[in-house]
């Protein structure tokens, strides 16, 4: 029997279906590598991008030069303008607000086609030292209420994307629908129970086990209980934090090791390369507010979320708001775990 699952963290329910679809039932298209053999991100064409923010890079190179390992470049089609104030203010019973935020470009490699799980590990504690050096800087800023880091897998003809491997940030003056719902139900929970809501999720799944995809030292992979989509996958550290700029040395290791695993086993699973999303959850910006914040550190945790692009939800719940779950979160953990 079908069965409903209540997400505790969003505070929504979700239907998992009893007959499992086997990720041979998922039809994917094989993912196009892109034939070019150079772009505009590439090291080289420095001049033609915008000039960059930050960088990590070799001894002795300069900013908009070869010689970097990684690094952060303004949108070439931003959504939001840095320069200027908010202006909120109502037009009629409406509010408004000019397009405040941040735009950029996280350019993952100097090489071209390298994939995420094959890049090394040295390269992706670079990108993860990266995004940590960008949450940072935009975090003084008080306009800015939310940082929010994701990585698109595939290009995607309706927005800005790149066949060469990058993430993007986007940095806005209020906190996402999805952030906010995580915080709330977050704060509730320690509320009533004075615990971290996310450190019980983790002592829970080490309880229990099977929904546990693999272990390190300082993080814990699995498949949420009432997940929404098939194959999703946290990677969460196991020492509380609200804060993804307080990541240590050590867990910023760990964490470019569980991100490559967990793709290398993805891409195992299904004998190709499924698209995917994944993004980075961690606290806003705290801009000082009465009856605001006072409990965040507490109560809240970072994590990383990792959507495999499996299907394409239906009518029901795009409109109800209650997603259908095609694979049962313990049988999707057993297939990666024993990949």
């Amino acid at each position: 029997m079908n069965e409903l699952r209540k997400d505790l963290i969003h505070g929504r329910w979700i239907e998992v279906l009893s007959e499992s679809k086997s990720p041979s039932e998922y039809l994917l298209e094989t993912v196009k590598r892109s034939t070019e053999t150079t772009c505009v991100l590439c090291q080289g064409r420095e001049k033609e991008t915008p000039k960059e923010i930050a960088s990590i890079r070799r001894t002795g190179t300069a900013p908009n030069t070869p010689g970097w390992w990684v690094r952060a470049i303004p949108s070439f089609k931003p959504l939001f303008q840095v320069e200027g104030n908010l202006d909120r203010r109502a037009v009629g019973i409406y509010d408004r607000m000019n397009n405040i935020g941040a735009n950029e470009i996280l350019i993952e490699s100097p090489e071209h086609n390298i994939k995420p799980e094959d890049m090394g590990l040295d390269q992706m504690i670079r990108v993860i030292k990266l995004y940590k050096d960008r949450v940072g800087d935009l975090s003084k800023d008080l306009r800015l209420r939310y940082i929010f880091i994701f990585k698109n897998s595939i290009i995607d003809p309706c927005r800005e994307s790149f066949s060469h491997p990058v993430s993007f940030l986007i940095a806005t003056p209020v906190i996402p629908k999805n952030i906010k719902d995580e915080l709330d139900y977050a704060k509730q929970y320690y509320d009533y129970k004075e615990r971290c809501i996310f450190c019980d999720i983790i002592r829970e799944e080490l309880k229990v086990g099977e929904r546990i995809i693999l272990e390190t030292r300082n993080f814990l992979c699995f498949c949420p209980y009432a997940s929404s989509f098939p194959f999703e996958s946290w990677i969460i550290p196991k020492r509380h934090n609200c804060d993804f700029h307080a990541i240590s040395g050590e867990e910023v290791e760990d964490m470019g090791l569980a991100i490559m695993n967990i793709l290398q086993r993805l891409k195992a699973v299904f004998k190709t390369e499924p698209p995917f999303n994944y993004f980075l959850h961690t606290a806003p910006n705290r801009v000082p507010r009465r009856g605001q914040w006072h409990t965040l550190g507490d109560d809240y945790h970072w994590h990383l979320e990792i959507i495999p692009r499996l299907i394409v939800k239906s009518g029901f719940e795009l409109g109800s708001g209650l997603f259908i779950q095609t694979t049962m979160p313990e049988k999707a953990a057993k297939y990666l775990r024993e990949v």
